[in-house]
C-alpha cells in the first residue's frame, strides 16, 4: 500500500503552483499597460518618435463658426489633444463631372491612433449635422 504523502503534492508546492499561476495572469492582463509603459520609456530615453502612437486628422469645414464648434466638441470629449483651425484653404474637387473650386477651413487634429476610430464615428454625424448649412 502507498503512503499518502506519495500521492499528494506536498502543501507548499500548491502554493507555489498558485502563485505562479497569479503571477502570469497578472502578467497577461496588464500587458497593454506594460506595452505603453515600455514604449513611452524608449521614445523618452532615445528621444525619438514610436511609429503609430499618434496620427494627425484633416477635416475641411465650409466656415469658421462651425470649425470651431466642431473643434470645441472635439476637446470636450477628449478625442484630441489640440485642434489647429488653419483659415481660408482653397480646395478644388470634381462635382457632377465639373471642377470646383470653394475655400474652407481646415481643421488639424492631433490625437493619439487609439482614438481615431471613436473621433471618426463621433466626426460622421457632427459633419452630416453641418452639411446643411452648406
Amino acid at each position: 500500500m502507498d503512503r499518502p504523502e506519495s500521492r499528494c503534492p506536498p502543501p507548499g508546492s500548491l502554493r507555489l503552483f498558485v502563485l505562479a499561476c497569479l503571477l502570469i495572469l497578472t502578467a497577461v492582463l496588464t500587458y497593454p499597460m506594460l506595452r505603453t509603459i515600455s514604449l513611452w520609456f524608449h521614445s523618452s530615453l532615445t528621444r525619438s518618435y514610436v511609429s503609430g502612437t499618434y496620427s494627425i486628422v484633416f477635416v475641411n469645414y465650409p466656415n469658421e463658426q462651425i470649425a470651431r464648434d466642431v473643434a470645441r466638441a472635439i476637446l470636450d470629449k477628449k478625442l484630441a489633444a489640440s485642434v489647429n483651425i488653419l483659415p481660408k484653404t482653397s480646395s478644388l474637387y470634381f462635382w457632377k463631372g465639373k471642377i470646383e473650386e470653394s475655400t474652407e477651413i481646415l481643421l488639424l487634429i492631433k490625437t493619439k491612433t487609439s482614438k481615431v476610430s471613436r473621433l471618426s464615428t463621433y466626426m460622421r454625424p457632427a459633419s452630416q449635422l453641418h452639411r446643411s448649412s452648406w
